[in-house]
Parts: structure tokens; sequence; C-alpha cells
């Protein structure tokens, strides 16, 4: 399991109880695990690569040193003299191509990363400003001119190396040294005039990649966990989010938001959650989940979730984009708020779970306040398109405002008739009858009013209007003209 460090404190905090565990169906993770173990029993022949020059005699020595021992003493040889062995594994990699060795060696850099993450500072190393340490796991992604092994190339690989390759890559890339600035591939000074694989163009190779595998997994089952097992690592960084956005990758979670009911499945789920929640933090994406079917997905997960961790990130992503773009609005109308009162009620462990519900509660509460105000009523009636946001069914609303309809002798109301005239927009006709008859309901002389305007007439024309959701607003309407206030209130809309 590769482990995932966040810098941002907000970060931080929030996945401080979340550990991300192995993606995958459960049959395809044991075939793997059976794979790599039997690669790494491998008997390479490394006496005739040094004859035939591909090694040298002191790579040797160290390959000998590591093969075939102990967790415990590759983890002595590593601390020792670790930098020495990326050298190794990386050399082989770019100079040698024979599969079996390629594999091996994958598999070697494999084991090690995943008994300690913190050894991919180790490709970093300054006794390492020679070497690059990305070519080799880069080189045929970026450009198939490039020497070395297409170890991301999936149409000539096993699925197992092109997926573990995938994550040592991103470790390597998220370990990196903040000294770094975007530019220097590994410990190599900026006035150095060897070439070197900047890590723009890694960063861009890999996030092509995994919009890629995305869009036509190499695998069906390991193919999506993987690809957004990185992701979730590598949008932690501002510019992997431009790169994402730029390769119109958001589009390509939305589809994985879906209630999960196996351990795959969950984890899947919760890691896509997480790169939409890290996404939120970046405005460019935040204004694609807007107009995207994002929120009602989400809304439907923190609904069916039992899972703690996949709850919290979806909270803390509600909490996120809750001042953004019209999601108040959305979030509000889709009952968001009655969802997470009902969150509230069960009993999770986690506190910093209960302060994001707190926090979302109250934001949805005023956020309610402010739209449903009178001045925005007036300021959307004016404009002439009217929409169903939520004062317009908030019975609260209507209420607490009926009083102020009678402003400027009723210049609201007589725009809202003129409306009917004027508009060919059927949200908008909809909406205004609906209007009409909330204000015949809540005001003592709604009936009297309306009809002294001339609103009758109007609104029966609209009753044979081709839009259902236009007549059935207009018959609400007429029947509470008829009824008056009195009974006007047995009618549901």
């Amino acid at each position: 399991m590769l482990g995932l460090v966040f810098n941002q404190s907000t970060v931080t905090g929030a996945l401080a109880h979340g550990s991300l565990e192995a993606p995958g169906n459960i049959d395809d993770e044991n075939a793997a695990i059976e794979l790599m173990d039997a690669v790494l029993k491998r008997d390479i022949p490394w006496e005739t690569y040094m004859t035939t020059k591909l090694i040298t005699g002191t790579c040797l020595q160290l390959l000998r040193r590591y093969d075939n021992k102990s967790e415990s003493y590759r983890a002595q040889l590593l601390e020792d003299d670790g930098p020495a062995y990326v050298r190794v594994f990386v050399s082989i990699l770019r100079d040698i191509y024979k599969e079996e060795t390629v594999e091996y060696v994958l598999a070697l850099i494999d084991e090690m990363l995943t008994a300690n993450p913190k050894r991919a500072r180790l490709f970093h190393d300054n006794s390492l400003a020679d070497e690059d340490t990305y070519e080799p796991f880069l080189s045929d992604l970026i450009d198939e001119s490039l020497p070395g092994v297409a170890l991301l190339n999936f149409k000539s690989w096993n699925v197992i190396p092109v997926e573990k390759s995938c994550k040592i890559l991103t470790q390597i890339v998220s370990a990196r040294p903040k000294s770094q600035n975007g530019l220097i591939a590994n410990g190599e000074a900026s006035n150095s005039k060897k070439k070197s694989t900047s890590i723009e163009d890694v960063l861009k190779g890999l996030v092509e990649w995994l919009c890629a595998e995305l869009k036509r997994p190499s695998h069906p089952i390991l193919g999506p966990p993987t690809a957004i097992h990185c992701l979730a690592t590598l949008l932690r960084e501002p510019v992997v989010r431009s790169l994402f956005v730029q390769d119109d990758g958001v589009k390509l979670l939305v589809p994985l938001i879906s209630p999960a009911s196996t351990q795959q499945s969950i984890q899947l789920l919760y890691e896509t959650c997480l790169c939409i929640w890290l996404l939120s933090y970046y405005e460019p994406a935040v204004e694609y989940l807007a107009t995207s079917r994002t929120l009602p997905r989400l809304i439907e997960v923190v609904k069916s979730s039992t899972k703690e961790k996949v709850v919290r990130v979806v909270v803390l992503t509600f909490r996120n984009l809750l001042s953004k773009q019209s999601f108040a609005a959305q979030m509000v109308d889709l009952g968001l708020l009655q969802i997470v009162q009902s969150l509230k009620a069960q009993a999770w462990s986690d506190e910093d779970l209960m302060e994001a519900l707190n926090q979302l509660e109250e934001g949805l509460k005023d956020s309610i306040k402010k739209l449903s105000s009178f001045d925005l009523y007036k300021q959307e009636v004016l404009l002439g398109h009217l929409d169903w946001s939520p004062m317009h069914k908030d019975p609260s609303f209507w209420r607490d405002n009926i009083t102020k309809f009678e402003e400027n002798d009723f210049q609201i109301l007589r725009v809202l008739i003129t409306i009917l005239d004027t508009s060919s927009d059927p949200r908008t006709l909809a909406v205004a009858c609906f209007d009409l008859s909330q204000f015949i309901q809540h005001h003592p002389a709604g009936r009297v009013i309306v009809m002294d305007l001339k609103a009758k007439e109007r609104v029966m024309k609209l009753m044979t209007h081709e839009s259902p959701e236009i007549t059935k607003n207009a018959l609400l309407c007429v029947q509470r003209l008829f009824l008056g206030s009195k009974y006007a209130s047995f009618l549901q809309a």
C-alpha cells in the first residue's frame, strides 16, 4: 500500500483518520501479489550484464548484496547507501530492455517504497544530481523517440508492472524537495548544462496518461482505481489541478461518483471524492463542477454511505463549495439541509466531521435566508427571468413578505402579471403562475387584487400551453382565483 501525505494544513487535518487502501478487485489484487512474489524470486544473470558492459562491477556488487536478502537486511543497506541503490535501479531501467529484468527491478523499487514510502526521497538525493531519475519511467509516455523502457506503455506490457510503475512515479514526483522550484528533475543545480527531464514534463506526461487511463482503461478492474489512486496524491499540487482541468479530466471523475457496496468500490469512491475535494480549491475546476451532475451525485453518496471517511470527504467538499458559484441555491433546492440534520443525528466518532456538519448546517441556513430575501425576489422579477429558486416554494418567505407586495402600488405584482404576456421562457411562465397562486393564498385580499389587475384572462390562456409545467401551475393559479384565500390553502402545488 502506498501512503498519501498532504502538505496543506486543511488537508492534513481532514485526512488524519482516513488511510488509503489498495484499490481493485480482490481476485486481481491476489493475482498481482502472486505475480510480484514470483518476479522477486527470479534469478537475474547480473554477471552476464556486467560482461556485456550493461552494468558496472560496482553495480554487480551492490546487487549481489541486495538480492534475495531479508527485509531487515535490505532496510539497513538502504539506510547506509540508499542513493547508490537508486542509481543502480535507475540505470538498469534506462539501459536494459529485457522484460524479466525490468519487471524484477520494478518489483524491488515497489517493495522498497511499500515498506517505507519516505524512501521516495532517496530519488532526489544530491548525490544523484547527474542522474535523471524520472526519464526511465516516463520516456515513451512523453516521446517515443526517447531511449528507455516504456513502463507506462500499457499496449506492450503486463498490466501489473504498469500499475506499479504509475504508483512509483507518483510517489517519486510527490517526494521531490520544495527547493526544486518545479524546474529541476532531482538535486541538479539550476545552472547545470546536463539535459534533464523537467518536472513540468513529468507532471504533464503523467496527467495525460492518467486521463487516458480513465477514458480507455488498460485493464477494466485495475485501470480506473490505479488512476484515481495516483490522482488523489497528485491533485494536492496546484500545477496538477491546472493540467488536469486543461486535459478535460474533471468530467472523467463524475461517472465514478455513485453509491458503493464492496470494499474495493468504497475505496474507489472515497478516492474519487477526495479528488473532487482537492479540485474544489481550484476555481476553474469549480466552474465545471457547477454545471455538471457532480452535486446531485455527491448528495446521493452522502445519503447512502455508512463509511465515515466517505461521508467526511463529501461533507468537506460541500463546505468548500457552499460559497462558490450557484452551489448554495443548488444545495438548498436538493434538500441538503435536511440531509445534514439527519447526519448530525448519527453517532460519528470523528469530531472533525461533526464540526464540519455544524458549519455546513449554519452555512445552509444563512444561504436560505439570503436566497429568500424580498430584495433578491424583486431583482429576479424585475429582470424578467424566473427560476425555481428556494424562496418561491418557501411558505415562510410568503408569510413574512406578503405585505411588501403592496409597495409602490403593487409594482412587483404588476410586473409579475406583465411577464405572463411578454415572456416566452417556459420556466419563467410556470414560476410566474405559481407565484401568483402564492400571493392569492397568503394575502387576505389576494383574489380581489389579482382579479382587478386583469390577471385571470392571461393565466387562463396558459392553461392550454404545450408545456406541462406551465399548464400545471396555470391551473393551480386559476383554482385559487376562483376559490379565494379561504380555501386556497387546501390546494397543493
